[in-house]
């Protein structure tokens, strides 16, 4: 009975351990909410030691296990100053002794530590002039970063908004710039192809505008479909009989990355007055993802252009006027040469002057976009010419669409030709 007694006492500190284990651990849980994003943070260099709140602070000793994880050993100040110089019981000296008083008058301050404490001083630290000109030079480096002046916050509005993600929508814009140049193609890709030339792909172009327009598709699909048209064209040879079909499939395949409704197949068949089969667009989808290797998350122009009218403060003048000059230069095969957000920022600009009658670009627009308006200008300017001719010629698909009221007739507006004008 002694031994099971003892066996269920062990039994029942194991199963308090594990409980209290338990507890702890849910103590510890922090909400969703009360948790920060770290991604791109300092790196902390002091580990951080949790302990209660009737606990005393205690220097963190790092120590290292054998796995390479990095523990926390709490030393209190007095243990570890006095840990070398504590006597051991065979030397202690009698409570109220001469010695014992003594021992307690010189435990730290001995002539000999005294001495060597001054000699220390008179020594000059070695790389203490190198020390001082690395911190010289790093206080320099953060005064500079804050005097530059940050970008004016424009989703304090949306603060409420879930699907605004406004915590971490900079870091999004961020990883877009970086990875805009996966979206662009070689300005010369059309010198590859042997059947084909620049003016069959404007064609192409201004006809699928056409196309999504009739199937009020959104504008997010109209983007994409280009971009993967010209990104395949740079891989790819293609014969000019098959050209459309690689416009309805790449159509296709952006309302299946982007819409919520997918036209089917019978339907772009027919758009197509049957002159390609079901067999011939599967085969040429199939054909497509796998020269792109799969990769439809690429940042459009699209992507940028609602992050920059929404740091314009645009309204829906501004904002129709925008997507009719990107529009314009979606059909010219010269403009490539931009990159999506520089084509986003310039459509804007060349919208504002357009309105305004006078140029106009505004600090927050700046900082938002990262381009001045000087870096803009070429790219202004060229939109402005092909808003000159949008009328006139053969592809006339976007000023059609923008002259209806659905689009507010924003075709219809005066170009900016004093931006011609200022030209050097």
């Amino acid at each position: 009975m002694e031994n099971l007694r003892s066996e269920n006492y062990h039994q029942g500190v194991a199963m308090e351990g594990v409980k209290f284990a338990s507890e702890m651990a849910n103590t510890n849980r922090r909400a969703l909410s009360d948790i920060k994003n770290i991604i791109g943070g300092p790196h902390q260099h002091l580990a951080v030691s949790k302990r209660g709140l009737s606990e005393k602070p205690t220097a963190a000793v790092h120590t290292k296990d054998q796995a390479g994880f990095v523990g926390h050993r709490p030393v209190t100040r007095k243990f570890a100053a006095t840990l070398a110089n504590q006597p051991t019981t065979a030397h202690l000296a009698p409570i109220g002794s001469e010695r014992q008083k003594r021992n307690a008058d010189t435990a730290f301050h001995t002539p000999a530590d005294m001495e060597s404490t001054k000699m220390a001083d008179d020594i000059p630290l070695p790389m203490l002039s190198e020390m001082d000109e690395v911190m010289s030079s790093e206080l320099k480096e953060i005064e500079m970063e804050d005097i530059e002046e940050s970008a004016p916050d424009i989703d304090s509005c949306d603060a409420g908004n879930s699907l605004a993600v406004v915590e971490y929508v900079d870091e999004i814009y961020r990883f877009y710039r970086r990875t805009e140049g996966s979206s662009c193609v070689p300005t010369n890709y059309m010198s590859s192809q042997t059947d084909i030339n620049e003016k069959m792909r404007g064609i192409l172009i201004d006809w699928l505008i056409e196309v999504h327009y009739k199937l009020e598709l959104l504008e997010e699909t109209l983007f994409l479909t280009v971009n993967i048209i010209d990104r395949f064209l740079a891989l790819e040879n293609v014969v000019r009989k098959k050209l459309q079909l690689v416009g309805v499939t790449a159509m296709l395949l952006a309302c299946k990355y982007e819409e919520v409704s997918v036209p089917v197949v019978e339907d772009l068949i027919l758009i197509c007055d049957r002159a390609y089969t079901r067999a011939d667009i599967l085969e040429m989808e199939r054909r497509i993802v796998n020269t792109l290797k799969f990769n439809m998350s690429v940042p459009t122009p699209y992507c940028f252009m609602r992050r920059f009218l929404k740091a314009a403060q645009a309204e829906k003048k501004l904002e129709l006027l925008s997507f009719f000059m990107i529009e314009l230069s979606l059909v010219e095969y010269e403009m490539l040469k931009f990159c999506p957000s520089m084509l986003a920022a310039a459509a804007i600009y060349t919208a504002q002057c357009t309105i305004n009658g006078f140029k106009s670009w505004n600090k927050c627009c700046e900082l938002h976009t990262k381009y001045s308006e000087e870096q803009l200008m070429d790219c202004s300017r060229m939109m402005v010419e092909l808003h000159q001719r949008a009328a006139h010629g053969k592809l006339t698909g976007v000023h059609r669409k923008y002259s209806t009221f659905r689009y507010g007739c924003a075709a219809k507006s005066e170009p900016a030709t004093f931006l011609l004008d200022a030209r050097a």
